[in-house]
């Protein structure tokens, strides 16, 4: 029964998939043969198809010699799962004008040209602002009272990014971008909340990615959980004994304690249904531990915040959402989770949700941007880290 579920689910979405790109070849094919009446058919629909489908040609094992081919394919698929997107909703309010039009008796006769010049500017202009989002990162500041303490009066500096997706989209040269500005701040910690892997593990081996990645620098050290990419790339061990290696541990629900304060790592949500043994559970995960101390927790997807809060979590760290990543996605978001981005405050349980460092599929992003995380966690009696007076070049606490 499980396996013709499968079946049944892959079937349909192919269909629909099919049925899709046929609305949106048909549309383009009139615009070009308004463009050019003598174009054949047979070449258009071939290499319409080929660009369609190419993100899941892409992902076809091959043998070695045509894998940058399957690469290429899968960032051209890439891109147009985004071109596809914008033609869902723009060329429904096409017709819907073309159709209103009509019944108005207006002229039509350059609707055609007209309106797609006009939709190919918008695609131009949705890419190229889309790209900007994607690639250019801000930094976004909470600062979070806890009534605890560490046993110091410092505050903590927390550096956190989630769904970085480092693979053959997002490469070597947006994680330098991240590893700089991590290190700007000087961090106590670094928090990387899954989903560092896109999926494969291959490019980020072969384009040694793990040689940017260790350059992160943290006083108490760096930490990282799994994302559900990272189960469905399938190397879980050789990623976690990759990135032992660079000095980031990744924490499979695992507790462990850094200046005075309590890091604790669950597995993905995926894990309960990808691994016989599943997760622990929140309560049984802090069981035996000091509640005085702070308790940060990371897991990937943002849910259970009841638990998290009931069990005595103090700061909830999740990724996962990308904040929908293409607007209106993020309506979608908005209404699965419980918080798909920002800041939420649930008894003394402080949540935060990260829109993600990098990108899934196309890098592109509307009402979404590649943000980090900069938290500063103050204790019980901490002092504050003084925003104006510095002394050689240095924050004086305050």
């Amino acid at each position: 029964m499980k396996k013709l579920r499968i079946i049944a689910t892959v079937a349909t979405i192919l269909a629909v998939l099919i049925l899709v790109n046929l609305y949106i070849g048909i549309h383009i094919q009139v615009l070009v043969q308004a463009w050019i009446p003598s174009i054949s058919l047979g070449w258009f629909w071939t290499a319409f198809l080929t660009v369609a489908f190419s993100y899941m040609l892409g992902r076809i094992s091959g043998p070695q010699v045509l894998r940058p081919l399957g690469r290429l394919f899968k960032v051209i698929g890439s891109y147009y799962l985004a071109c596809m997107e914008f033609a869902l909703i723009m060329l429904p309010l096409t017709d819907i004008t073309y159709g209103v039009l009509r019944l108005l008796e207006v002229n039509l006769d350059k609707f055609v040209i007209e309106g797609g010049t006009t939709l190919l500017v918008l695609l131009v202009v949705f890419l190229v602002w889309g790209s900007r989002n994607a690639w250019s990162s801000v930094v976004r500041p909470h600062s979070l009272q806890l009534d605890k303490t560490t046993g110091h009066s410092l505050p903590l500096t927390i550096a956190v990014a989630s769904d970085l997706h480092l693979g053959n989209i997002v490469g070597n040269r947006h994680l330098k971008r991240l590893v700089k500005r991590m290190n700007e701040m000087e961090p106590d910690l670094i928090l990387l909340a899954g989903d560092v892997l896109d999926d494969s593990i291959e490019p980020f081996i072969r384009n040694r990615m793990g040689e940017t990645l260790g350059q992160l620098k943290a006083r108490h050290g760096i930490f990282a959980v799994l994302g559900n990419h990272e189960y469905y790339g399938g190397s879980i061990q050789q990623y976690t004994e990759l990135m032992d290696s660079i000095g980031i541990r990744v924490l499979q629900d695992e507790v462990v304690e850094v200046a005075g304060t309590y890091i604790v790592g669950r597995k993905d949500k995926s894990a309960e249904s990808m691994q016989p043994a599943g997760r622990i559970s929140v309560p049984e995960l802090l069981a035996g531990i000091d509640h005085s101390r702070p308790i940060i927790m990371m897991d990937h997807q943002p849910t259970g915040f009841d638990i998290a809060a009931k069990a005595g979590v103090d700061v909830l760290l999740s990724g996962h959402t990308h904040r929908g990543q293409i607007a209106p996605n993020h309506w979608i978001t908005k209404r699965l989770f419980e918080l798909d981005w920002g800041y939420l405050r649930k008894d003394k349980l402080h949540v935060v949700v990260s829109s993600g460092f990098g990108t899934w599929g196309p890098p592109i992003r509307l009402a979404s941007r590649s943000e980090i995380i900069k938290l500063e966690i103050r204790m019980e009696g901490s002092m504050k880290y003084s925003d104006e007076a510095f002394v050689s070049g240095k924050p004086v606490l305050a």
